[in-house]
């Protein structure tokens, strides 16, 4: 770390081969630049340059030294121009997750309003589960998150879009699939295909269950509500879900009358860091469109 504020100094005196032409280069004084010269040949403990007068020359160590900072000082000068592409208003980048659920037609569409108005932005999509796109923010890899539940954590800020029906889906030769209309507990004797634990709609499923006054017995855990369906229609066992983005045949999906089912879908960042630009203006346009997110 020592290192690292004298190699773009370094650079500049093996490029001229003259420490007071570097200098100027630099804007620093000559006697500044002579000196965190010999500090680093010090904290290296070895000779960079030959010195001859005003002049000086690489040694093969300096030489090989040469090498390596141009390489680092690239890749610095890469990243630095990386973030600043990244914010750029017009044609920055947004990191955003989303649930599986959503990808169907809610986050196109979303992404498509946006973009009409904001065509260069870039977007960096990643699909997944609440509580993975939660820990992927908070370690820097995601801007914002559509997810459902809304999430409570003091590290967030959270704000609700819009909810969802949740429907009973059941195999279209099931004793309740003539009927429009269904209690939950009427489902209480059957086996349910769920998504695994840590999903937020498994967590929104046990909880209904638990308030129709049962406890549901699980045939199958997935990953995707659309698998979960399919599954339903092969007669594994019934599923709450949302709508689909297509109907399905095999199935028959009812209102739940009691509990009431929904999910509620917001839009999460983390609290108290600043957004880029292309952020602030996607974040505001996904605010202008609560209660009006879903299709």
């Amino acid at each position: 770390m020592a290192l690292t504020p004298r190699l773009a100094q370094f650079a500049a005196v093996a490029r001229h081969e003259h420490v007071t032409r570097a200098a100027q280069e630099l804007g620093v004084p000559q006697s500044t630049l002579s000196r965190a010269m010999v500090r680093l040949e010090e904290d290296l403990g070895v000779a960079l340059f030959a010195r001859r007068g005003r002049t000086v020359a690489l040694t093969p160590a300096g030489w090989t030294f040469l090498r390596s900072v141009e390489r680092a000082l690239a890749e610095v000068d890469r990243a630095a121009e990386s973030v600043r592409a990244d914010a750029d208003p017009a044609a920055g980048r947004v990191s955003f997750g989303f649930l599986h659920t959503l990808g169907t037609e809610t986050v196109p569409g979303l992404i498509r309003g946006f973009r009409a108005d904001h065509p260069r932005v870039r977007f960096q999509l990643v699909q997944n589960y609440g509580e993975a796109m939660i820990e992927r923010m908070r370690t820097g890899g995601l801007d914002l998150c559509l997810t459902s539940p809304v999430p409570d954590a003091p590290d967030l800020v959270a704000r609700r879009l819009d909810e969802q029906r949740l429907r009973l889906v059941v195999p279209d030769d099931h004793r309740l699939a003539g009927r429009r209309r269904v209690r939950l507990a009427e489902a209480a004797s059957e086996l349910f295909v769920t998504l695994e634990p840590g999903y937020g709609l498994r967590r929104i499923t046990d909880a209904l269950c638990a308030e129709a006054g049962f406890t549901p017995r699980i045939a199958f855990e997935g990953e995707e509500a659309e698998t979960l369906r399919g599954l339903v229609a092969a007669g594994l066992g019934v599923a709450l879900l949302p709508p689909p983005a297509v109907p399905r045949p095999g199935v028959a999906e009812l209102t739940v009358t009691a509990p009431r089912a929904v999910r509620e879908i917001g839009v999460a960042w983390l609290d108290g860091h600043p957004d880029t630009p292309p952020v602030a203006a996607f974040k505001k346009f996904l605010l202008s469109r609560r209660g009006q997110l879903l299709p």
